[in-house]
């Protein structure tokens, strides 16, 4: 995704304040019209993120527990021995 700058944003946003429609400012300046409703305010979930932002990196979870991973193994020792039973072997 291409960065702009804020002088770029600013000249955006002051053309459509002025009444320049989102499709003829995305067809002059190469930005898509998304971006542009971004940057005016007019998409609901862009206000969303800033409210709340996101968290970064990946979600952290509980280190799992002796029997959830004994449970778990099982599973899939019962999944690959009907699998190979499937297939004719043992």
């Amino acid at each position: 995704m291409p960065r702009y700058s804020e002088e770029t944003k600013e000249t955006v946003i002051r053309a459509y304040r002025q009444g320049v429609s989102i499709r003829s400012l995305s067809k002059t300046y190469g930005i898509s019209r998304y971006a542009i409703q971004s940057w005016c305010g007019l998409r609901k979930e862009v206000e969303l993120r800033h409210a709340a932002p996101l968290p970064k990196g990946r979600p952290k979870t509980k280190p799992e527990t002796q029997e959830q991973i004994i449970k778990r193994l099982t599973m899939k020792n019962e999944l690959l021995r009907n699998f190979l039973s499937a297939v004719g072997r043992k």
